[in-house]
């Protein structure tokens, strides 16, 4: 099972980097995500709440390659249920950044999850719009 959203933005791939990870100002431009607990780097453990959701979701970031790509891994003990979201960039023609966020989830307890879990598709297409409209306030 796997969610999936792009945008081209008029940036460059490290001032997309920059808002990426500031984890106290994203969710300032992000609406479905109201907090993050922790520093964005590598090998560090975040918390992350969001608005569709009572439940905080504890990641670990678990590859961060800056200007590149990003990943958070979470879920349940013993790979029961996992979570593995990507956020990658990639420059494109001058001042151009494709970003794409996925997430894969996988496990044991998928089918189950699966009758639980909303439909995220409006969620990582609002994530990709939301960075693309903060990428182009800030170039104001």
């Amino acid at each position: 099972m796997e969610y999936r959203a792009s945008a081209d933005i008029r940036a460059t791939p490290m001032v997309l980097w920059a808002l990426l990870t500031d984890a106290e100002h994203l969710p300032t431009w992000e609406p479905d995500i109201t907090r993050i607990e922790g520093r964005i780097a590598k090998g560090e453990r975040l918390v992350v709440h969001t608005a569709f959701s009572a439940r905080a979701f504890p990641v670990t970031v678990t590859r961060f390659v800056p200007g590149r790509e990003m990943v958070w891994t979470g879920g349940m003990p013993l790979g029961l249920f996992v979570g593995v979201r990507t956020f990658t960039l990639e420059a494109l023609e001058e001042g151009i950044t494709r970003f794409t966020t996925s997430e894969r989830f996988s496990g044991p307890l998928l089918p189950l999850m699966r009758r639980r879990l909303p439909d995220l598709q409006p969620f990582f297409d609002r994530f990709a719009e939301s960075l693309r409209e903060r990428a182009d306030a800030s170039s104001i």
